[in-house]
């Protein structure tokens, strides 16, 4: 990290609001803010930010631009942006804050004995980037501000036997809004998103054209040359082809494997190496799963 980089790390809710300079949560485990009630914030230098919580932001009237793949947006309309625990982000120096919209920190512990507390780890975008936005069209942002505004309704009441059931219960209805609305913004995207295809498709041909790649191509591997989280490829990918990075990965090994076994007589051992494999039995098992015969016996259908 850059020395230059300042290092921020809230480890509980408290901290936060001591630092943002608002009064102590109502709840330890749980607060909800509007933007326009924070005291403005400049950023002076490059900032890393962790927060050992959820964080859930909904951002109107910013006056920043971010990236949509290769396309910037102006975030007139609202942006959602949700942030697992212990999740890195990069604020840049000069960051221009929304100035309108809301903010939810959510401790892990507020959702312990629910089932929300399990089902909140399969939403996918709380692993994607900040690039990666969820952008509501203006229905969209109507249908989730009603779902804040109960949120902070109950959030001001006095803590009683069924705030947390309340809180949460509308929590869980918010995550499915925005699972609803991601899954509309991979399909309205295609189009968009079609050219992902290619660059994959590329880089996969580039990384197995190169003899010094020694190691198996990975999500990881591919979504950090494409600048985009190995999550959020993972889902564009899905509603894409309807396959996820990981087997699109496999087919392509498969069809390179098969080139090599029918067009040279490289052993498989060599076969494996060239593909990545640190063992060759591993290549051998895995052509099997994928064919249903060995490497040897689809050589041999060509004699």
């Amino acid at each position: 990290m850059n020395a230059d980089t300042l290092t921020i790390h809230f480890k509980n809710i408290a901290e936060f609001h001591q630092v943002a300079g608002v009064s102590k949560p109502k709840h330890p485990l749980f607060s909800i803010h509007r933007f326009e009630d924070l005291p403005p914030v400049e950023v002076e230098r490059r900032t890393k930010l962790i927060v050992d919580y959820y964080q859930i932001t909904l951002k109107t009237a910013c006056p920043c631009k971010m990236q949509y793949g290769q396309t910037p947006f102006d975030f007139d309309e609202g942006v959602i942006s949700c942030f697992a625990p212990r999740q890195v982000s990069i604020i840049e120096k000069d960051f221009a804050f929304a100035k309108e919209g809301w903010l939810i920190n959510i401790h892990p512990d507020f959702l312990r004995s629910y089932p929300l507390s399990q089902k909140i780890k399969t939403f996918g975008f709380f692993d994607y980037e900040v690039n990666e936005a969820l952008i509501l069209s203006e229905e969209e942002q109507k249908s989730v501000e009603t779902i804040f505004e109960q949120i902070e309704r109950e959030y001001l009441l006095p803590i009683d036997d069924f705030s947390q059931d309340v809180m949460i219960s509308a929590l869980d209805l918010l995550l499915t809004h925005f699972n609803r609305y991601y899954k509309r913004q991979f399909i309205t995207r295609k189009a968009q998103n079609s050219d992902l295809l290619n660059k994959v498709e590329n880089i996969l041909n580039s990384h197995f054209l190169d003899t010094n790649e020694q190691k198996l191509p990975s999500p990881a591997y591919l979504a950090s040359q494409l600048n985009l989280s190995p999550k959020y490829l993972s889902d564009c990918l899905k509603q894409l082809t309807g396959q996820t990075t990981q087997q699109i990965i496999h087919e392509k090994l498969i069809e390179k494997a098969k080139d090599i076994l029918a067009a040279t007589e490289l052993s498989v051992s060599e076969i494996a190496y060239q593909l990545g494999f640190e063992y060759p039995q591993s290549f051998s098992k895995f052509f099997k799963n994928k064919m249903n015969i060995s490497p040897l016996e689809y050589r041999k259908s060509f004699n």
